[in-house]
């Protein structure tokens, strides 16, 4: 079907708009994006095998 992601779609509520603007900005500068950070965050928390504290960028 046209438009059918592989995953399920999940949602984040309250969190601020700055916040999430922050956060894209901040998944560009190291070459991500917020979902790819997000889970790669998700591993670390939730102690998968070999998965290390994501990069972050330099301060802005």
């Amino acid at each position: 079907m046209a438009n059918q992601h592989s995953e399920k779609l999940r949602g984040i509520r309250r969190i601020p708009d700055q916040l999430w603007e922050d956060f894209g900005t901040a998944a560009d500068q190291v070459g991500s994006d917020r979902s790819a950070e997000l889970r790669h965050f998700m591993e670390w928390y939730v102690h998968r095998p070999g998965v290390e504290l994501p990069e972050r960028p330099a301060p802005q």
